[in-house]
């Protein structure tokens, strides 16, 4: 029988997101905008992403979402993985209401 590796999260359900465009928020100032390829215990990876510090510039992050989804993601990382615990909530890109 085939069993996952022990840090695979074969029942979250954020796996349901995979091959989308997700926002992961923090508490503080970063978010992170891209396609989720992976989710494990500890983290979650993202491809084409941008990591955006709202100190970098006077937007909100809702107003800097609301504009990336209507110009796209600026991709600023090939890859990043995100640590779980500075993780406040994860979302769809396209569930982002202007």
């Amino acid at each position: 029988m085939d069993t996952p590796p022990p840090d695979s999260a074969p029942h979250d359900p954020l796996t349901r997101w995979i091959g989308q465009k997700v926002v992961l928020d923090t508490q503080g100032p970063l978010i992170y905008i891209g396609t989720l390829t992976a989710v494990d215990t500890q983290a979650l990876v993202l491809c084409d992403a941008d990591v955006h510090d709202c100190r970098d510039s006077r937007s909100s992050k809702e107003f800097y979402l609301a504009q990336t989804r209507t110009v796209g993601i600026h991709v600023n990382r090939a890859e990043v993985m995100v640590q779980r615990a500075v993780v406040a909530s994860t979302s769809l890109l396209d569930a982002v209401v202007a």
